[in-house]
């Protein structure tokens, strides 16, 4: 019972292959490559559009 137990909210390898398992029966093997590329791209927006809010509130702080 010495489990090894991942940082994503206690999931440990084999709950985290039955997720892999659902999605890829979900979306299947040609959707698959444009999920990922279109989470990619939200997350790059998601983190330049945090970064620039932190400028901003850095450079607010400055100013005063």
């Amino acid at each position: 019972m010495n489990e090894t137990v991942l940082a994503i909210g206690g999931l440990g390898t084999p709950e985290l292959l039955v997720i892999a398992l659902v999605i890829f029966l979900l979306f299947g093997a040609t959707r698959l490559p444009q999920l990922a590329k279109s989470l990619g791209q939200s997350k790059r927006a998601f983190k330049e559009g945090f970064d620039e809010g932190e400028k901003e509130s850095q450079k607010d702080v400055k100013e005063k």
